[in-house]
């Protein structure tokens, strides 16, 4: 092993880590992970038929995958990624640099078994209710964005993509029990930027003061954006404030925001012919400041 990965050296970079307190070792400081073992274990940690194939991983550590992705809005294959290249993240996730990292696929396949069952949303409810009760209420507002998961596409018949989004079965999955549970019956296409995509999106809500998930679910990537944002808003959270891109504001979010009392900082979006005024871009500007904190930087 390189001096620069020497065991000294890591040591001090901890260190370092624990003196900056950094979101991450906050959060390892606040949850108590192992009160979600119970839950997560209902559907992954099942028995496995041979010793051949794909090892479980540990729920937790599954679990943490997910708590980082959100955090860092990423998706599934640069999560591998990151976890391999990150210091602080091995770290969060008890990892050294020896152990095994879950692929991008064991994480599709662990969010998928959670969504089924509508458990995902509930951990991360446990998950807000742990930051509450150790101090961390959420405030001085909240930032809502939304991230595409891409997942391995599908060659489907024409036939099958219709029984699929029509909530059908297509004929004929059932017979084949391995190849049916690796089809994903959820995902769906989706464009952004001209350019096409087949996944999910991942929804979250986080405060401004700590950075912190406070709302969090899963969609098919074909879903609008402004649909799920009656699921995000945090009635918690001490301030009413509300940042989000452009994706989101309409006329009617506008009134629903303010039926409900929520202080709109929606970004401002242009139409065809009617661009954004100077002042408006300058409003966005401001809103940009904040909702920065969304969208964490890598380099630790």
């Amino acid at each position: 092993m390189g001096q620069g990965f020497g065991k000294d050296k890591i040591e001090q970079r901890h260190a370092k880590l624990e003196q900056k307190k950094d979101l991450l070792v906050r959060l390892d400081e606040v949850i108590e992970w192992e009160a979600f073992r119970a839950s997560l274990a209902t559907v992954h940690e099942k028995p496995r038929k041979s010793k051949a194939g794909r090892k479980n991983h540990d729920v937790i550590l599954m679990f943490k995958l997910l708590i980082l992705q959100q955090l860092y809005n990423i998706s599934d294959e640069e999560l591998e990624y990151q976890v391999n290249d990150r210091l602080s993240f091995m770290r969060f996730l008890g990892l050294s640099l020896g152990d095994v990292v879950p692929d991008a696929t064991s994480v599709w396949l662990f969010r998928k078994q959670l969504r089924e069952p509508g458990l995902i949303e509930v951990l991360f409810e446990q998950f807000d209710g742990y930051l509450r009760t150790h101090g961390y209420e959420a405030k001085s507002g909240q930032i809502v964005d939304a991230t595409l998961i891409p997942v391995s596409k599908q060659h489907n018949r024409k036939e099958d993509t219709e029984q699929l989004e029509q909530g059908e079965i297509p004929t004929g999955w059932t017979e084949h029990p391995k190849r049916f549970e690796q089809r994903d019956l959820d995902a769906r296409w989706t464009k952004k930027h001209g350019k096409s995509y087949f996944g999910y999106k991942s929804h979250i809500s986080i405060d401004v003061e700590y950075g912190f998930i406070r709302r969090y679910a899963v969609t098919d990537a074909a879903v609008r954006d402004s649909q799920v944002l009656g699921q995000l808003l945090d009635d918690e959270n001490e301030t009413d404030a509300v940042w989000a891109d452009s994706a989101y504001r309409s006329e009617t979010i506008e009134a629903v925001l303010q039926l409900l009392q929520f202080e709109s900082h929606l970004h401002e979006r242009a139409y065809r012919n009617h661009p954004l005024t100077e002042q408006q871009q300058a409003d966005n500007r401001a809103r940009s400041s904040i909702r920065a904190k969304v969208e964490h930087v890598f380099g630790n």
